[in-house]
């Protein structure tokens, strides 16, 4: 990973510039493969050096790049020195490079990239992450499906860095449609039909409840009383409330076991109706709190009156609303976890709402406020099954898996699974997660069913087929060839650019570390899986002679190894026949 290569550079560096080589090291990137004039393995950007240089009077970049060049000698590890614009340019001894990319992928296995020097002293944190967050007793709405991939990908990537995470599934348990609901049962709801299709019977009650409180002021008036009875602690409407929340959560961790996706902790805002009273006191005691003509409560975060900046705590009955249960839910973590990082996982509709709750923190007199952070992200647009507009996540899911199974049948190549309806699914899903992270989380896109089963081009599909063929090379081939093999038999272009690219992979992990957005690492694999194919081509191991085949099989091997790895961060089951 850059296998220590990008010391040993910075090692010479810093005897002739006089600077600690951990100063130099982010400064020496590996060179992208797409861009490779056939020589440079790392270079170094001279003006990164230079923004520590306060002279205003920069030298000319290209002039002081080829002076450091001048200075500097090949050896063991550097077998040529360049200068490109701006930048010098090293490659590797060709051998070395081989045997050192190989034998650290091998010898890695699931940790290749993270132990680079670029995440050397990273001191391990306890990290919260907060994600997917559903309604409870509605079904799982497709608009979810965002967060709970977005959030399980940075908790994986978290985690594989070593910190200790934890994951937490915040519902929307709590609030005036629990009123509307529990109402709703009591006039339209089945005993029966709750325990044989819970989420779509309440579902189906809810949209009658609605429609009745909207031309029955009575229905509307129990509804409200319901749920102050429940806020009250009424212990007959916490018991519905109850078996509403419970057969939620069994349906929910049905669909999570299908995404593959695990949390530590199922919070939700009714955990935090008493706290939240203690948090109005607070502001209250700080002298924020102020009582508007409607009965409200709110915090003027503004401190002059500016409508944008006011923010309702409290409803004019004294109930607790969304933001107050936040802030709650905030403090109580804080004292359970002590965390160093939480990160809040939602669509940027609620970038002003995490704003507001995180200023409130702060004038609280909390300054951890500082270490919460909103991921905020895009809409999808346009996902729709064959029979019209959907909502529901799990229609997707069995859509996904119907299609890919069709395609794969289809294929004269698809192998004899033994599990075909697992293997569909897992392909399906690697085809919806590489559509949504492939391009920045903040953007809306629009969701294709054409493009996200494509089997070439930029695809989940098309990295699940190079996993799986990659991995028949092992099995036809046996491990026997695996024991050793010889460095000079893989100095092929088609070999070294795939070393090359295998070279880089801490730097995108590093610089998904850093912004905590995936389509770094998509485009590495897409890259690395079309390198893969370009090669798969033209280093045949079958008619060739065994020393050879031994050392290509190798290569494939690491390929398929890191290819995985990448998966696997990304929130994707690889498979190993398709």
């Amino acid at each position: 990973m850059a296998c220590g290569f990008r010391r040993s550079i910075a090692c010479q560096l810093s005897r002739v510039l006089d600077l600690p080589p951990e100063n130099l090291i982010k400064s020496i990137s590996a060179v992208p493969v797409s861009r490779k004039e056939e020589v440079a393995d790392f270079q170094l950007s001279v003006d990164s050096l230079l923004e520590n240089n306060n002279d205003h009077s920069k030298p000319d970049v290209q002039v002081q790049a080829m002076r450091l060049a001048e200075k500097l000698k090949c050896d063991t590890v550097v077998s040529e020195i360049s200068t490109g614009q701006g930048t010098v340019n090293f490659k590797i001894n060709r051998e070395l490079l081989t045997k050192t990319v190989l034998q650290q992928v091998m010898e890695d296995g699931s940790k290749y990239g993270l132990k680079s020097e670029l995440f050397s002293g990273l001191p391990q944190k306890k990290i919260i992450v907060e994600f997917s967050s559903p309604n409870v007793a509605k079904k799982f709405h497709v608009g979810h499906l965002r967060s709970t991939i977005i959030g399980n990908f940075i908790a994986n990537l978290k985690e594989a860095l070593g910190h200790q995470v934890t994951r937490i599934n915040y519902l929307g348990d709590w609030g005036m449609q629990f009123g509307l609901l529990g109402t709703g049962f009591q006039l339209f709801g089945y005993e029966e039909k709750l325990q044989s299709n819970p989420l779509q019977h309440l579902f189906e009650v809810y949209v009658q409840v609605n429609k009745e409180a909207a031309d029955d002021k009575n229905v509307a008036k129990s509804a409200h009383e319901f749920f102050q009875r429940l806020e009250l602690g009424d212990t007959q409407a916490l018991a519905l409330w109850q078996k509403f929340r419970d057969l939620s959560i069994e349906e929910y961790t049905r669909i999570y076991k299908r995404l593959g996706i695990h949390f530590d902790e199922y919070s939700g805002e009714s955990f935090y109706r008493e706290k939240s009273q203690e948090v109005l006191k607070l502001l209250d005691s700080k002298g924020l709190l102020q009582k508007t003509v409607k009965g409200t409560a709110v915090v003027d975060l503004s401190g002059n009156g500016d409508p944008s900046s006011i923010c309702t705590v409290m409803r004019s009955d004294g109930t607790s609303l969304y933001t107050t249960r936040d802030l709650a839910a905030a403090i109580d973590r804080m004292d359970k976890y002590n965390f160093d990082k939480m990160i809040y996982v939602t669509d940027k509709g609620q970038k002003k709402h995490f704003q507001q709750v995180f200023q409130m923190l702060q004038i609280m007199g909390y300054d951890w406020a500082e270490r919460c952070q909103h991921v905020p992200f895009g809409v999808v647009q346009g996902m729709k099954t064959r029979r019209g507009d959907v909502t529901f996540l799990e229609d997707v899911l069995n859509e996904i898996r119907l299609r890919m199974l069709q395609n794969m049948a289809s294929v004269k190549t698809t192998k004899e699974l033994e599990n075909p309806q697992e293997t569909a699914e897992r392909v399906g899903l690697a085809a919806l997660i590489i559509q949504d992270f492939r391009g920045l989380l903040l953007s809306d896109y629009q969701f294709s069913w054409d493009r996200v089963f494509q089997s070439r081009g930029d695809t989940g599909v098309f990295l699940q087929y190079t996993h799986a063929r990659l991995h028949s090379l092992e099995e036809t081939f046996g491990c026997g060839y695996l024991n050793d093999f010889n460095t000079a038999c893989l100095q092929e272009p088609q070999s070294v650019s795939i070393l090359q690219h295998l070279l880089r992979f801490d730097e995108v992990l590093y610089r998904s570390s850093q912004d905590l957005q995936p389509r770094h690492i998509v485009s590495y694999l897409l890259t690395l899986s079309h390198l893969a194919a370009v090669a798969h081509k033209t280093l045949h191991i079958k008619s060739s002679p065994p020393e050879v085949a031994g050392a290509r099989l190798h290569l494939f091997k690491a390929v398929r190894c890191v290819l995985a790895n990448g998966m696997k961060l990304l929130g994707i089951t690889p498979v190993c026949k398709m």
